[in-house]
């Protein structure tokens, strides 16, 4: 499976887990909030034509409101970045962490218009009470196979974060990380930094 098609399952899989931890009541277990909300936002977007037909502007207007506040961003770009991320400059990670935001958003709007009749069941937890890290693996199931998406988890001060999400085997930080490694050993940090832009801005990207 390219990384193509891979990457609006792995961003629609981070709003749906978002959203769960973003309405989750404390102390409640993270597989438990992923089934209880991300099934209620799946519901939401069913019934939500201007989301079914890509409406850019209400899926930022979403993500910046009820994904980006549950994501450990900063430790998403850093990871995609390797090695590389100690070397920037403070500006350049925060472009980098602005660039990249974009890029996973423009995804949004195909992710979410494919959403027909899904469901989404959750695997057993392989983890114990105490961890602060797990991970939470569930299958979304309609029509077709059904798609694996496993998630990510770190307990923070400000509760439960996503920080990568898995869809058949394949990891989103894994899958930069390769792609930023050979732009950066082309082009350095800054030259990343501009392929990015330049893509969001001809995907008509349009930053928060």
């Amino acid at each position: 499976m390219s990384l193509k098609r891979i990457v609006p399952w792995l961003t629609a899989a981070m709003l749906t887990a978002s959203c769960a931890l973003a309405q989750a009541q404390a102390g409640k277990a993270p597989d438990a909030l992923i089934k209880e909300v991300s099934t209620d936002v799946l519901e939401s977007v069913k019934a939500d034509k201007s989301i079914k037909q890509g409406d850019v502007q209400k899926v930022i207007a979403l993500v910046d409101t009820k994904v980006m506040p549950h994501v450990d961003f900063q430790r998403m770009t850093a990871s995609a970045t390797g090695r590389y991320w100690r070397q920037a400059t403070p500006d350049q990670q925060k472009r980098l962490q602005d660039e990249f935001k974009v890029l996973l958003v423009r995804t949004y709007s195909g992710a979410l218009a494919q959403v027909q009749d899904q469901t989404v069941e959750l695997k057993p937890m392989r983890s114990a009470p105490t961890d602060t890290e797990v991970v939470v693996r569930t299958e979304v199931k309609g029509r077709g196979d059904p798609i694996q998406l496993d998630y990510r988890l770190e307990q923070t001060p400000g509760g439960w974060k996503i920080y990568d999400v898995n869809v058949l085997g394949v990891w989103l930080v894994e899958s930069y990380r390769n792609m930023f490694s050979q732009e950066i050993g082309v082009s350095g940090i800054d030259g990343l930094i501009t392929k990015l832009a330049a893509r969001n801005k001809s995907a008509g990207g349009a930053k928060s």
